[in-house]
């Protein structure tokens, strides 16, 4: 995650089983994770940011609750997951823009650069066009969550899950495979 975005806690002057050290400890620990769930389901880095504040700042009013929990990852991707999917069916989700993903190697050639943006771009619009499944793979297979919390994240037992990604994945994989071939399918 860009460096500039930092933890602000709000002053808080009620005493609780958790302090401020402990809060931002395990928040920064996910804070990347929760980064790049925002950056997947908002597409906008800034709208991203913005919901990680938020996200953070809801949890630090609510830290108390918070000190009892013992999946805190898990607990700050569903709020995370739940802020952006409200985002998405505001009116300001309108206003969305999409950026592309940018990838940077000094070492490849420019073809290999281009054919890697082109297969991340087409990777992305794949991924966009997955409903639930989407999400099930950007936890699974980009945050490398466990099935247990990635359950628990999307509310959907361990099997669904399991079953989520492997539609998902065969679905990706039988598009790469077409786009790659431009579209001739090579029965074999």
């Amino acid at each position: 995650m860009p460096n500039s975005l930092i933890v602000q806690t709000p002053n808080k002057s009620s005493a609780c089983d958790m302090d401020e050290k402990t809060f931002l400890k395990r928040i920064l620990t996910v804070q990347d994770s929760m980064f790049r769930l925002a950056k997947r389901l908002l597409t906008s880095t800034e709208e991203a940011k913005d919901a990680v504040q938020e996200v953070i700042t809801k949890l630090w009013t609510n830290m108390t609750q918070m000190a009892t929990l013992s999946n805190i990852e898990g607990y700050a991707m569903t709020m995370t997951k739940n802020y952006c999917l409200d985002r998405l069916k505001s009116k300001q989700a309108s206003q969305l823009r999409l950026v592309h993903y940018h990838h940077d190697k000094a070492t490849a050639s420019l073809d290999k650069q281009i054919d890697a943006r082109d297969s991340v771009s087409k990777l992305m619009v794949f991924m966009e066009d997955l409903p639930q499944q989407q999400l099930v793979l950007q936890l699974r297979d980009i945050e490398q969550y466990d099935f247990a919390t990635i359950a628990q994240i999307t509310e959907l037992s361990e099997g669904a899950v399991r079953v989520a990604l492997s539609r998902a994945r065969k679905k990706i994989k039988a598009q790469l495979i077409k786009a790659h071939n431009h579209g001739i399918d090579s029965a074999s």
